[in-house]
């Protein structure tokens, strides 16, 4: 279970982790222009989503599933 969810976080963004929260160091600085884009984007759709309860905006192709609590 995630820190954001164990607080109550009612949006959750996952990214790459805590030492790189808007980053990959990883990637080219191209890869890495474009993820941090998608990674904005999906803020904004989490931002102006209604929820009632912790809600997981996962980046799509990252293995992971939106989830609803």
């Amino acid at each position: 279970m995630s820190i954001a969810r164990r607080v109550g976080a009612p949006r959750i963004v996952p990214t790459r982790g805590i030492p790189f929260p808007t980053g990959d160091p990883a990637l080219s600085p191209e890869e890495e222009r474009a993820w941090r884009r998608a990674l904005v984007e999906r803020a904004l759709e989490a931002l102006t989503t209604a929820v009632a309860g912790p809600t997981v905006f996962a980046m799509d192709g990252d293995g992971s599933e939106e989830e609803t609590g």
